[in-house]
C-alpha cells in the first residue's frame, strides 16, 4: 500500500499535465501512487496517460468515467485508492520537488492522533508567491473553518486527507448538477476534525480562464442545489456574525435559480435570513446580466 495516493481529476487537460508528471517523477521521496480519474476528456489525454503507465517511471492508475463533474470524479477516486493519504492535486498545477516528504514529515507527527484529519500545505502562484498573501503562521492546528474565520487565513491550501476519513464524507451527487464546492465537505469534516497546516510551499497553481475558479459564479448559478446547501451549511457553522450574514445573502442570490417553494427554502436557511432577500435579489439581477 502506498503511503500517499496523489489524486489528479482531469477534463481536457493534456496540454498541462505534462508539467505536474514531471514534478511528480522528480519527487525526494517515490512512495506514493498517481491515480487519475478523467471525467470524459475529447481529446488525447488517454493516450498521453498510458504512454506514461508504460514508461514506469511512477505508478499511476487510470480511470475514465463519463463526465459529471469534479467532485464525482473525487469519489470515484477515493473508491479506488490505495493510499494511506488522499492528495487532490489538479490537473494544471503541480508540486515542489519536496512536496510528498514534507507531507510525510507532518503528517507523521500527528498519524496516531484520532483528533486529526489530515495536514495541509501552502498553494502558491507559480512565481512563489502565496495564494492569498497571508503572514507565516508556522505551524497551527486548527479544523478548517477555524482556520478560515479565527485565524482568518486567505487563499487556498494543499489539504492532505487520511483515505478512510475522507471516504467517510464523500461528495453529494446531485441529479443534473456537475459541480459542488469543496469547502462543503471540508466544513463537514470540520466539525470533528482538525488539520495540521504548515507554512512551508508545497503545491504551485496556476487558475486558468476556463478553470473552475475562474468562473466560479457561472458554476453557482447552473449548479444552485449544492451550492445553496453549502452557504446554508456554512450559516449554521461556528462563524463570526457578519460572515452569518453573508451566507445567507450568497443563498438567497443563487436560491432564486431553484424551482422550490419558498417554505422549503426558509426550511434549509431558517426564517432568520428573510431580512437579506431584497439584497440578495439585487445580486440575482446583476449576476443574470453577466
Amino acid at each position: 500500500m502506498a503511503l500517499i495516493t496523489v489524486f489528479t481529476p482531469t477534463y481536457n487537460r493534456r496540454t498541462t499535465l505534462e508539467k505536474l508528471y514531471e514534478s511528480l517523477i522528480n519527487q525526494t521521496f517515490k512512495d506514493f501512487e498517481w491515480l487519475i480519474v478523467d471525467d470524459g476528456s475529447t481529446d488525447n489525454t488517454e493516450e498521453l496517460i498510458n504512454n506514461w503507465i508504460k514508461d514506469r517511471e511512477i505508478p499511476i492508475s487510470f480511470c475514465k468515467q463519463k463526465n459529471g463533474g469534479k467532485h464525482r470524479t473525487i469519489n470515484k477516486g477515493l473508491d479506488i485508492a490505495k493510499g494511506v493519504l488522499f492528495f487532490i492535486v489538479d490537473s494544471d498545477d503541480w508540486l515542489s520537488e519536496n512536496a510528498i516528504e514534507r507531507i510525510l514529515f507532518h503528517y507523521n507527527e500527528i498519524k496516531d492522533i484520532n483528533t486529526f484529519c489530515g495536514v495541509c500545505g501552502l498553494k502558491v502562484y507559480g512565481d512563489g508567491t502565496d495564494v492569498g498573501n497571508n503572514k507565516n503562521f508556522g505551524v497551527l492546528d486548527c479544523n478548517a473553518i477555524d482556520f478560515r474565520y479565527k485565524y482568518k487565513i486567505k487563499g487556498d491550501m494543499a489539504e492532505v486527507f487520511k483515505t478512510d476519513v475522507l471516504r467517510q464524507y464523500k461528495f453529494p451527487e446531485t441529479e443534473n448538477e456537475k459541480f459542488c464546492p469543496e469547502a462543503l465537505v471540508w466544513n463537514r469534516i470540520a466539525k470533528k476534525y482538525k488539520l495540521r497546516y504548515f507554512y512551508e510551499k508545497i503545491y504551485f497553481c496556476e487558475y486558468l480562464p476556463d478553470g473552475l475558479t475562474a468562473k466560479i459564479t457561472k458554476l453557482r448559478k447552473e449548479n444552485p442545489r449544492n451550492s445553496c446547501m453549502y452557504y446554508a451549511e456554512l450559516k449554521k457553522a461556528n462563524i463570526p456574525f457578519p460572515q452569518k450574514i453573508k451566507a445567507a445573502i450568497n443563498y438567497w442570490r443563487f436560491a432564486f435559480y431553484l424551482d422550490l417553494p419558498i417554505k422549503s427554502k426558509l426550511k434549509q436557511i431558517g426564517y432568520s435570513s428573510l431580512f437579506v432577500i431584497p439584497l440578495s435579489y439585487l445580486f440575482f439581477l446583476r449576476d443574470k446580466k453577466a
